[in-house]
C-alpha cells in the first residue's frame, strides 16, 4: 500500500505541532482548534465538536451499497503532566507538559488517515468517523462524552492504535480478546493513637498496622483467586510520622490492583475493603477508605480483530506481526467504546535506532521516531479499504 510523499510530510509537519503544543486532559483548546481547522479543510469532511475539547469528521461515502457500514476510528489527544527532558527539535514549548504516551502521533496518524480517505470518498460507501478525544489520561476519560454525545450511535466497528516503544517501527502486536486490563486505585487512611515511642502501650500503633496490612493484601493474590484469573494487587504509597520518638496517630497508604477478570477485580476490591477494616478493628483503629474506579477492560472483537489482521497483512506481512499470549495491564479508555460496538485496539511499533536509548511510555525522556507515522495512516486507510470499498 503506498501513501503519497507530500500528505507524509504532512503528517511530519502535524504531528510536530502538537508535539510542541501539549496541553493536559480538559484543557486541549489550542490542540481542538488545530485539529478542527486541518479536518475542515479536507473535501466532504463534515466537522463537529460535540464535547468542549473533542472533534469529530464524518466522510460518508459517495458510492451507493445494500451492505454499507458505519465504523469509527479514534485518537487520544490530551497530553501529560511531564516536563520533557528530550533533545528533539520539535520539543515542548509549553513548560512541565508533554506528548509522553504518543497522543500526538495518534492523532497525526488518524489526521493523514482522514485525508487520504477523503480524496478516495467517491470509491467508499458507508461512513466512516474520525474520533478525535480528549482526556484519555484521566478517569472516568473522554470516551465517555462522546459516548454520551451519540458519536458510536449506529457504529458497526470501532478502531483504535496506541503506539509501544518496545516493538520496532515496522510491526505490529495484533491480540484478539481482552488486551488491555483495569486499574482500581485505592487510599486508605489508618486512624489509631499517637504515643511516645517508649510507651507503645499508651497508644494505637498505626506504623505496625499497616505493615500488617500491606503483607495481609497479598494473599488476596496468593490464596484467595485462581493463579489462573489473579489480579495484580500493589501498595505504593505509604506515609507516616515525622520524629523517631513518636508513634503518629496516623498513616496514609496506598496502592492499585490490575486485573484482566472482571469477577477477579470486584472481588479483590472487596477483600481490600475486609482486610483494611478487620485488621484496623483488631487493633482498636479505624480507617477510611476512598477508590478511584478506572475503566474496565478492553475487548476486542473476533470480527473487527479480524479486520486489523488484514490491514496488517498488506502493509508488514504476516511475519511483522506480534500476537502476544497475555492482556496487557496497562488501560484505556477506549475501554468505553469496546464495551458499545464491536472493537480492535492494537499496538503498533514505535522504536527504532534513530531515537536511541528506549524508554517506556510517560517517561519525561521518550522519543517516537517519526517513520511510525506512516504504519498508523496506512493501518486505518487499509481497515477502511477492506470495510467500505
Amino acid at each position: 500500500m503506498k501513501i503519497d510523499e507530500k500528505l507524509m510530510n504532512e503528517v511530519v509537519k502535524w504531528r510536530h505541532h502538537l508535539h510542541q503544543y501539549p496541553e493536559i486532559s480538559y484543557n486541549e483548546y489550542k490542540t481542538t482548534e488545530y485539529i478542527y481547522e486541518l479536518l475542515s479543510s479536507f473535501e466532504g469532511m463534515e466537522v463537529s465538536r460535540p464535547t468542549e475539547t473533542g472533534v469529530l469528521g464524518v466522510l460518508k461515502g459517495a458510492k451507493s451499497s445494500n451492505d454499507s457500514k458505519v465504523i469509527l476510528f479514534r485518537a487520544d489527544i490530551d497530553a501529560l503532566p511531564i516536563q520533557e527532558e528530550t533533545d528533539l527539535e520539535f520539543k515542548s514549548k509549553n513548560d512541565g507538559v508533554m506528548h509522553a504516551c504518543g497522543h500526538d502521533c495518534h492523532a497525526s496518524m488518524l489526521l493523514g488517515a482522514a485525508k487520504a480517505l477523503s480524496e478516495m470518498r467517491h470509491e467508499l460507501s458507508g461512513e466512516i468517523r474520525f474520533m478525535f478525544q480528549h482526556a484519555e489520561e484521566v478517569v472516568p476519560g473522554g470516551s465517555i462524552d462522546f459516548i454520551n454525545a451519540g458519536a458510536v450511535k449506529d457504529v458497526d466497528y470501532a478502531f483504535a492504535l496506541h503506539v509501544d516503544p518496545f516493538t520496532n517501527v515496522g510491526q505490529f502486536q495484533l491480540k484478539y480478546g481482552v488486551a488491555f486490563g483495569t486499574a482500581d486505585d485505592f487510599k486508605v487512611k489508618i486512624i489509631g493513637k499517637g504515643s511516645h515511642a517508649s510507651q507503645p502501650e499508651n497508644g494505637v500503633d498505626t506504623i505496625a498496622i499497616s505493615a500488617e496490612i500491606i503483607s495481609n493484601l497479598q494473599y488476596i493474590v496468593s490464596r484467595k483467586i485462581s493463579t489462573f484469573k489473579a489480579p495484580v494487587i500493589s501498595v505504593t504509597s505509604i506515609h507516616g510520622g515525622d520524629a523517631l520518638n513518636v508513634m503518629p496517630s496516623t498513616v496514609e497508604l496506598g496502592g492499585t490492583i490490575r486485573a484482566v477478570h472482571e469477577e477477579s477485580r470486584k472481588y479483590a476490591q472487596e477483600q481490600v475493603e475486609k482486610i483494611i477494616h478487620g485488621i484496623c478493628e483488631t487493633h482498636g483503629a479505624s480507617c477510611e477508605i476512598d477508590w478511584d474506579i478506572g475503566y474496565p477492560t478492553i475487548t476486542n472483537a473476533v470480527t473487527a480483530v479480524d479486520f486489523s489482521k488484514e490491514s496488517m497483512e498488506s502493509i508488514v506481512g504476516t511475519d511483522n506481526i506480534i500476537f502476544p499470549e497475555e492482556p496487557l495491564l496497562g488501560t484505556d479508555d477506549f475501554a468505553n467504546v469496546s464495551q458499545e460496538v464491536p472493537s480492535s485496539m492494537q499496538l503498533i511499533g514505535a522504536y527504532d535506532d534513530t531515537v536511541g536509548e528506549r524508554y517506556p511510555l510517560h517517561h519525561p525522556k521518550i522519543k517516537i521516531p517519526d517513520a511510525t507515522l506512516e504504519y498508523g495512516v496506512k493501518y486505518f486507510v487499509g481497515i477502511a479499504k477492506k470495510i467500505m470499498l
